[in-house]
C-alpha cells in the first residue's frame, strides 16, 4: 500500500511505501548528515578520530621499516599532536610508548622520538 507524504528534507511530495520517509536517497543521506553536525559529541568524536589518523599516518610516513629515531620537531612540523594517542605499553624496563593504533613512540632524550610498530607481546594481558 502507497501512501502520499512529504519528504522531510526537500518539502516535495511524494509516494511510496507506508514507512518510506524521503524522497530520494540523496534527501535521506543530507538529512541525516545534518543532524550528525547539529549532535556536538558526534562533531567531537570525529574531531579525534580525524587527528588519530593523521598522527598514525604522519608516524607511518616517518617509520616505514618499523623503527626510526629522529627529531620531535620533524613530527610536530608534519602535523603530528602528541596530545592525541590510542593506548601507552610500559617496558619491562620501564618506558612508556605511546601508541596510535598499531604505530608507537618513545620520548627520548634531547628532544628525540623511537618510533616503533606494535609488536605481539605488548598486547596487554588479562
Amino acid at each position: 500500500m502507497t501512501q502520499d507524504r512529504m519528504c522531510p528534507q526537500c518539502g516535495d511530495v511524494f509516494r511510496g511505501r507506508v514507512d518510506k520517509r524521503f524522497c530520494s536517497d540523496q534527501c535521506r543521506a543530507c538529512y541525516n548528515n545534518a543532524s550528525k553536525r547539529e549532535n556536538t559529541g558526534e562533531q567531537f568524536i570525529h574531531r579525534v578520530n580525524t587527528i588519530l589518523r593523521r598522527n598514525r599516518a604522519i608516524l607511518k610516513k616517518a617509520s616505514p621499516l618499523g623503527k626510526t629515531t629522529l627529531r620531535r620537531q620533524v613530527l610536530e612540523m608534519a602535523g603530528f599532536d602528541f596530545n592525541y594517542f590510542t593506548s601507552v605499553y610500559r617496558s619491562q624496563k620501564g618506558s612508556t610508548y605511546t601508541f596510535c593504533y598499531d604505530y608507537g613512540y618513545l620520548l627520548l632524550p634531547e628532544e628525540k622520538v623511537l618510533i616503533v610498530n606494535f609488536q605481539p607481546y605488548m598486547q596487554a594481558s588479562p
